[in-house]
């Protein structure tokens, strides 16, 4: 498995649980200048931009750990190229961190999900 399919992996078990608590996605893999945005959702007038982190365990660290302060500052460069573009600075908007825990690697039944709002 190739980190681009651990990834998209995680990114669709994260869609599928952000659907279920009544999000609606926009957009997965904005990209800008300055970086990635793995998912742009909105719930209410609420603009999410969610990062997500697949791992098999966090034995060496929380995936939210990867989630490094240069990282933070090239997710909210993107999410201000994204607003831009959109017209939508009059709406609130928050980052948050998906965590998808998958013990029995890829397309593994038996994973987990951790979802921080506001992380940063």
């Amino acid at each position: 498995m190739t980190t681009g399919e651990i990834g998209a992996w995680g990114e669709d078990r994260a869609c599928e649980y952000l659907t279920d608590k009544g999000y609606r996605i926009i957009r997965r893999n904005f990209s800008s200048r300055t970086g990635e945005i793995d998912i742009i959702c909105k719930k209410g007038n609420m603009t999410v931009f969610v990062e997500v982190k697949t791992r098999r365990s966090s034995v060496y660290a929380e995936p939210r750990d990867f989630v490094t302060y240069s990282k933070q500052r090239k997710l909210k460069s993107a999410a201000k190229w994204w607003l831009s573009l959109t017209k939508s600075y009059d709406f609130p908007a928050r980052f948050d961190v998906i965590e998808v825990f998958s013990p029995d690697g890829l397309y593994g039944k038996d994973f987990s999900i951790n979802h921080i709002e506001n992380a940063f």
